[in-house]
Protein backbone atom coordinates (compact mmCIF):
# COMPACT_ATOMS: atom_id res chain seq x y z
CA UNK A 1 0.00 0.00 0.00
CA UNK A 2 1.13 3.43 -0.68
CA UNK A 3 0.85 6.36 2.16
CA UNK A 4 0.62 9.51 0.58
CA UNK A 5 1.95 13.44 2.52
CA UNK A 6 -0.21 15.92 0.91
CA UNK A 7 1.02 18.83 -0.23
CA UNK A 8 -0.95 21.31 2.28
CA UNK A 9 0.08 22.39 5.56
CA UNK A 10 -2.75 22.66 7.72
CA UNK A 11 -4.18 24.82 10.03
CA UNK A 12 -6.93 23.61 12.99
CA UNK A 13 -9.45 26.47 14.09
CA UNK A 14 -12.74 26.69 15.80
CA UNK A 15 -15.14 29.57 15.97
CA UNK A 16 -17.29 30.49 18.89
CA UNK A 17 -21.39 30.30 17.69
CA UNK A 18 -22.07 33.67 18.57
CA UNK A 19 -18.81 34.92 16.96
CA UNK A 20 -19.79 33.24 13.54
CA UNK A 21 -21.55 36.87 12.30
CA UNK A 22 -17.73 38.01 12.05
CA UNK A 23 -16.83 35.16 9.81
CA UNK A 24 -19.77 34.78 7.55
CA UNK A 25 -17.75 36.48 4.61
CA UNK A 26 -14.86 34.43 4.42
CA UNK A 27 -16.89 31.43 5.01
CA UNK A 28 -18.69 32.00 2.22
CA UNK A 29 -15.85 32.98 0.32
CA UNK A 30 -14.11 29.83 0.70
CA UNK A 31 -17.20 27.46 0.13
CA UNK A 32 -18.46 29.29 -2.96
CA UNK A 33 -15.90 31.08 -4.76
CA UNK A 34 -13.56 28.72 -5.60
CA UNK A 35 -12.32 30.90 -8.14
CA UNK A 36 -11.42 34.55 -5.54
CA UNK A 37 -9.43 32.29 -2.94
CA UNK A 38 -6.32 29.78 -3.39
CA UNK A 39 -7.36 27.55 -0.81
CA UNK A 40 -7.36 24.07 -1.95
CA UNK A 41 -8.27 22.32 1.75
CA UNK A 42 -11.60 23.49 3.13
CA UNK A 43 -13.24 21.72 5.89
CA UNK A 44 -16.70 23.30 8.20
CA UNK A 45 -18.05 20.89 10.98
CA UNK A 46 -20.67 22.18 13.23
CA UNK A 47 -21.53 21.11 16.35
CA UNK A 48 -23.17 22.32 19.19
CA UNK A 49 -20.33 23.45 20.86
CA UNK A 50 -18.88 25.96 17.91
CA UNK A 51 -17.85 25.81 14.54
CA UNK A 52 -14.60 23.49 13.33
CA UNK A 53 -13.03 24.76 10.41
CA UNK A 54 -9.32 23.22 8.89
CA UNK A 55 -8.19 24.75 6.29
CA UNK A 56 -4.74 25.19 4.16
CA UNK A 57 -2.56 28.45 4.69
CA UNK A 58 -4.00 30.44 2.03
CA UNK A 59 -7.81 29.59 3.38
CA UNK A 60 -6.34 30.35 6.93
CA UNK A 61 -5.23 33.80 5.33
CA UNK A 62 -8.76 35.05 5.27
CA UNK A 63 -9.68 34.42 8.50
CA UNK A 64 -8.85 37.66 10.23
CA UNK A 65 -7.90 37.33 14.52
CA UNK A 66 -11.10 37.62 16.80
CA UNK A 67 -12.16 36.65 20.47
CA UNK A 68 -14.13 33.99 18.66
CA UNK A 69 -11.37 32.32 16.93
CA UNK A 70 -9.38 29.61 18.62
CA UNK A 71 -6.43 28.27 16.24
CA UNK A 72 -4.37 25.01 17.67
CA UNK A 73 -0.96 26.40 17.50
CA UNK A 74 0.62 23.53 15.11
CA UNK A 75 0.81 23.10 11.50
CA UNK A 76 -1.07 19.83 10.62
CA UNK A 77 0.25 17.61 7.57
CA UNK A 78 -2.69 15.02 5.95
CA UNK A 79 -1.77 11.55 5.04
CA UNK A 80 -4.05 9.62 3.20
CA UNK A 81 -3.70 5.84 2.44
CA UNK A 82 -3.93 4.22 -1.33
CA UNK A 83 -4.34 0.64 -2.19
CA UNK A 84 -3.79 -0.58 -5.35
CA UNK A 85 -4.06 2.73 -7.18
CA UNK A 86 -7.51 3.30 -5.70
CA UNK A 87 -8.29 5.40 -2.18
CA UNK A 88 -10.55 3.14 -1.06
CA UNK A 89 -11.63 -0.45 -2.02
CA UNK A 90 -15.57 -1.15 -2.15
CA UNK A 91 -15.72 -4.77 -1.22
CA UNK A 92 -14.17 -4.16 2.49
CA UNK A 93 -15.11 -2.06 5.53
CA UNK A 94 -14.85 1.80 4.89
CA UNK A 95 -13.26 4.57 6.59
CA UNK A 96 -10.87 4.68 9.64
CA UNK A 97 -11.59 0.88 9.93
CA UNK A 98 -9.70 -0.12 7.15
CA UNK A 99 -6.71 1.67 8.32
CA UNK A 100 -7.20 1.11 11.95
CA UNK A 101 -4.34 -1.71 12.40
CA UNK A 102 -1.59 -0.19 9.79
CA UNK A 103 -1.75 3.57 10.54
CA UNK A 104 -3.70 4.55 13.75
CA UNK A 105 -2.69 1.94 16.39
CA UNK A 106 1.01 2.05 15.18
CA UNK A 107 0.74 5.86 15.68
CA UNK A 108 -0.64 5.52 18.77
CA UNK A 109 2.11 3.89 20.02
CA UNK A 110 4.50 6.01 19.33
CA UNK A 111 2.74 8.62 20.88
CA UNK A 112 1.96 10.52 17.74
CA UNK A 113 -1.44 12.48 18.18
CA UNK A 114 -3.56 12.40 14.84
CA UNK A 115 -6.34 14.46 13.78
CA UNK A 116 -9.20 12.30 11.51
CA UNK A 117 -11.31 13.71 8.53
CA UNK A 118 -13.46 11.20 7.42
CA UNK A 119 -15.03 12.49 3.56
CA UNK A 120 -17.24 10.59 1.29
CA UNK A 121 -14.17 9.99 -1.12
CA UNK A 122 -11.63 9.12 1.43
CA UNK A 123 -9.87 9.33 5.03
CA UNK A 124 -7.20 12.13 5.88
CA UNK A 125 -4.95 11.30 8.63
CA UNK A 126 -3.61 14.78 10.42
CA UNK A 127 -0.46 14.50 12.15
CA UNK A 128 1.53 17.46 13.20
CA UNK A 129 4.11 18.43 11.01
CA UNK A 130 6.48 18.41 13.46
CA UNK A 131 5.93 14.69 14.54
CA UNK A 132 6.47 13.46 10.20
CA UNK A 133 10.03 12.05 10.51
CA UNK A 134 8.37 9.79 13.53
CA UNK A 135 5.78 9.56 11.57
CA UNK A 136 7.72 8.39 8.58
CA UNK A 137 9.42 5.64 10.18
CA UNK A 138 7.00 4.31 12.09
CA UNK A 139 5.16 3.55 9.08
CA UNK A 140 7.83 2.38 6.18
CA UNK A 141 7.99 -1.15 6.32
CA UNK A 142 4.56 -0.75 6.11
CA UNK A 143 3.85 1.47 3.16
CA UNK A 144 5.71 2.91 0.40
CA UNK A 145 5.67 6.57 1.71
CA UNK A 146 5.60 9.28 -1.24
CA UNK A 147 5.54 13.14 -0.49
CA UNK A 148 3.33 15.10 -2.80
CA UNK A 149 5.29 18.23 -4.26
CA UNK A 150 3.68 20.66 -6.74
CA UNK A 151 1.95 17.89 -8.13
CA UNK A 152 4.36 15.30 -8.49
CA UNK A 153 4.60 12.51 -5.74
CA UNK A 154 8.28 11.92 -4.70
CA UNK A 155 9.58 8.73 -2.91
CA UNK A 156 10.53 9.61 0.54
CA UNK A 157 12.99 7.01 1.80
CA UNK A 158 13.86 7.05 5.58
CA UNK A 159 17.74 7.87 5.49
CA UNK A 160 16.55 11.32 4.49
CA UNK A 161 14.44 12.22 7.97
CA UNK A 162 16.78 10.40 10.20
CA UNK A 163 18.60 12.69 10.74
CA UNK A 164 18.40 13.87 14.22
CA UNK A 165 15.64 11.59 14.20
CA UNK A 166 15.00 9.73 17.99
CA UNK A 167 12.13 7.47 17.83
CA UNK A 168 9.80 8.30 21.03
CA UNK A 169 11.15 5.69 23.67
CA UNK A 170 8.22 6.24 26.22
CA UNK A 171 6.61 3.71 27.94
CA UNK A 172 3.32 3.03 26.13
CA UNK A 173 0.67 4.44 29.04
CA UNK A 174 -3.11 2.96 28.97
CA UNK A 175 -5.14 5.54 27.13
CA UNK A 176 -8.08 7.53 29.02
CA UNK A 177 -11.00 5.38 28.09
CA UNK A 178 -13.62 8.28 27.39
CA UNK A 179 -17.12 8.50 27.73
CA UNK A 180 -19.42 8.16 24.61
CA UNK A 181 -22.56 9.48 23.72
CA UNK A 182 -25.22 7.84 20.85
CA UNK A 183 -27.31 10.42 20.07
CA UNK A 184 -30.63 9.33 18.08
CA UNK A 185 -30.06 11.30 14.66
CA UNK A 186 -29.47 9.19 11.53
CA UNK A 187 -26.91 10.18 9.49
CA UNK A 188 -26.06 10.49 5.66
CA UNK A 189 -22.37 10.33 3.92
CA UNK A 190 -22.94 12.25 0.81
CA UNK A 191 -20.94 14.41 -2.25
CA UNK A 192 -21.95 16.91 -4.90
CA UNK A 193 -20.70 17.89 -7.96
CA UNK A 194 -19.14 21.11 -7.33
CA UNK A 195 -20.64 22.75 -10.38
CA UNK A 196 -23.96 22.39 -8.67
CA UNK A 197 -22.87 24.06 -5.73
CA UNK A 198 -24.55 27.28 -6.93
CA UNK A 199 -27.85 25.24 -6.95
CA UNK A 200 -27.65 24.40 -3.47
CA UNK A 201 -26.04 27.77 -2.25
CA UNK A 202 -29.38 29.20 -0.25
CA UNK A 203 -30.39 26.05 1.24
CA UNK A 204 -26.57 25.38 2.67
CA UNK A 205 -26.70 29.03 4.02
CA UNK A 206 -29.65 28.55 6.01
CA UNK A 207 -28.58 25.14 7.24
CA UNK A 208 -24.64 26.37 8.25
CA UNK A 209 -25.42 29.86 9.69
CA UNK A 210 -28.78 29.78 9.83
CA UNK A 211 -30.13 26.76 11.33
CA UNK A 212 -31.40 26.61 14.74
CA UNK A 213 -30.92 23.32 17.05
CA UNK A 214 -32.63 20.45 16.19
CA UNK A 215 -35.18 20.91 19.02
CA UNK A 216 -36.44 24.44 20.12
CA UNK A 217 -35.61 24.98 23.55
CA UNK A 218 -33.15 22.57 24.43
CA UNK A 219 -29.88 22.50 26.15
CA UNK A 220 -27.22 23.50 23.52
CA UNK A 221 -25.19 20.41 25.27
CA UNK A 222 -26.86 16.59 24.79
CA UNK A 223 -27.30 15.30 28.38
CA UNK A 224 -28.86 12.00 27.57
CA UNK A 225 -28.59 9.49 24.74
CA UNK A 226 -32.03 10.38 23.40
CA UNK A 227 -31.60 13.29 22.16
CA UNK A 228 -30.39 14.53 18.82
CA UNK A 229 -27.59 16.71 18.52
CA UNK A 230 -26.51 19.17 15.63
CA UNK A 231 -23.60 18.00 13.69
CA UNK A 232 -22.97 19.48 9.84
CA UNK A 233 -20.30 18.39 7.96
CA UNK A 234 -19.09 20.25 4.59
CA UNK A 235 -15.30 19.58 2.56
CA UNK A 236 -14.23 20.70 -0.29
CA UNK A 237 -10.56 19.63 -1.00
CA UNK A 238 -8.94 19.29 -3.94
CA UNK A 239 -12.57 20.22 -6.08
CA UNK A 240 -14.08 17.46 -4.34
CA UNK A 241 -17.11 18.23 -1.82
CA UNK A 242 -18.41 15.62 0.95
CA UNK A 243 -21.41 16.30 3.62
CA UNK A 244 -22.33 14.74 6.27
CA UNK A 245 -25.65 15.38 7.70
CA UNK A 246 -28.37 14.18 9.60
CA UNK A 247 -31.27 13.33 7.48
CA UNK A 248 -33.71 15.97 9.12
CA UNK A 249 -30.99 18.29 7.36
CA UNK A 250 -31.31 16.13 4.35
CA UNK A 251 -34.89 16.75 3.47
CA UNK A 252 -33.98 20.31 3.04
CA UNK A 253 -31.58 19.69 -0.03
CA UNK A 254 -33.06 18.68 -3.77
CA UNK A 255 -32.41 14.96 -3.50
CA UNK A 256 -31.45 14.63 -6.81
CA UNK A 257 -28.37 16.55 -6.85
CA UNK A 258 -26.70 15.17 -3.41
CA UNK A 259 -25.01 11.91 -4.21
CA UNK A 260 -24.38 8.74 -1.94
CA UNK A 261 -23.19 5.21 -2.14
CA UNK A 262 -25.19 2.96 -4.47
CA UNK A 263 -26.41 1.28 -0.65
CA UNK A 264 -27.33 4.40 0.56
CA UNK A 265 -26.87 3.12 3.73
CA UNK A 266 -27.58 5.61 6.99
CA UNK A 267 -25.11 6.15 9.38
CA UNK A 268 -25.39 6.59 13.48
CA UNK A 269 -22.94 8.34 15.56
CA UNK A 270 -20.96 7.79 18.66
CA UNK A 271 -19.62 10.79 19.94
CA UNK A 272 -16.23 10.79 21.83
CA UNK A 273 -15.62 12.71 24.97
CA UNK A 274 -17.25 13.68 28.09
CA UNK A 275 -15.19 16.99 28.21
CA UNK A 276 -13.17 18.84 25.35
CA UNK A 277 -10.76 16.49 24.36
CA UNK A 278 -7.42 18.63 23.44
CA UNK A 279 -5.23 17.78 20.65
CA UNK A 280 -2.08 16.00 22.87
CA UNK A 281 -3.85 12.96 23.89
CA UNK A 282 -2.82 9.97 21.82
CA UNK A 283 -4.55 6.85 21.34
CA UNK A 284 -7.86 8.21 21.09
CA UNK A 285 -8.72 7.06 17.44
CA UNK A 286 -7.20 3.88 17.98
CA UNK A 287 -9.34 3.50 21.29
CA UNK A 288 -12.72 3.22 18.83
CA UNK A 289 -11.26 2.07 15.63
CA UNK A 290 -9.37 -0.88 17.23
CA UNK A 291 -12.93 -2.49 18.05
CA UNK A 292 -14.43 -1.82 14.95
CA UNK A 293 -11.80 -3.06 12.38
CA UNK A 294 -11.35 -6.73 14.74
CA UNK A 295 -15.24 -6.89 14.20
CA UNK A 296 -14.54 -5.37 10.24
CA UNK A 297 -17.49 -2.69 11.04
CA UNK A 298 -17.02 0.70 8.54
CA UNK A 299 -16.47 3.70 10.26
CA UNK A 300 -15.95 7.47 8.89
CA UNK A 301 -14.56 9.47 11.92
CA UNK A 302 -14.16 13.11 12.13
CA UNK A 303 -12.15 14.83 14.67
CA UNK A 304 -13.70 18.31 15.85
CA UNK A 305 -11.72 21.00 18.34
CA UNK A 306 -13.42 19.74 21.09
CA UNK A 307 -14.74 15.92 20.25
CA UNK A 308 -14.19 13.09 18.47
CA UNK A 309 -17.49 11.78 16.50
CA UNK A 310 -17.35 7.93 14.53
CA UNK A 311 -20.22 7.08 12.30
CA UNK A 312 -21.32 3.42 12.08
CA UNK A 313 -23.60 1.90 9.76
CA UNK A 314 -27.05 2.00 11.39
CA UNK A 315 -27.51 -2.30 11.58
CA UNK A 316 -24.45 -2.39 13.36
CA UNK A 317 -25.23 0.45 16.88
CA UNK A 318 -25.90 -1.84 18.94
CA UNK A 319 -23.19 -3.76 18.59
CA UNK A 320 -20.72 -1.33 18.84
CA UNK A 321 -22.61 0.26 21.89
CA UNK A 322 -22.48 -3.51 22.94
CA UNK A 323 -18.23 -3.28 22.40
CA UNK A 324 -17.91 0.27 24.22
CA UNK A 325 -19.53 -0.67 27.31
CA UNK A 326 -17.24 -3.88 27.12
CA UNK A 327 -14.47 -1.40 26.94
CA UNK A 328 -15.11 0.43 29.71
CA UNK A 329 -15.94 -2.23 31.97
CA UNK A 330 -12.68 -3.64 31.27
CA UNK A 331 -10.67 -0.47 31.49
CA UNK A 332 -12.35 0.51 34.89
CA UNK A 333 -10.16 0.40 37.86
CA UNK A 334 -10.72 -2.96 40.05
Amino acid sequence: MDLHILDHRLRVTSISKNGLVNFTHPLIKLIFLRNRTRCKFFSLTETPENYTVVLDEEGFKELQPSEHLQVESSVWLPLNVVSNGNASSSSQAVGVTKIAKSVIAPLAQQHVSVFMLSTYQTDFILVREKDLSVVISTLEEEFNIYREVGGESVPVHCQDVHNGLQKNGKEAIQPTVHPVLIPQNQFCVMSLDPDTLPSIATTLIDVLFYSSSPKEGAQSTPSQDLDCIKFFSFSLIDGYISLVMDTEAQRQFPADLLFTSSSGELWRMVRIGGQPLGFDECGIVAQISQPLADSDISAYYISTFSFDHALVPEEDIVSVTDMLKHQRKESAPT
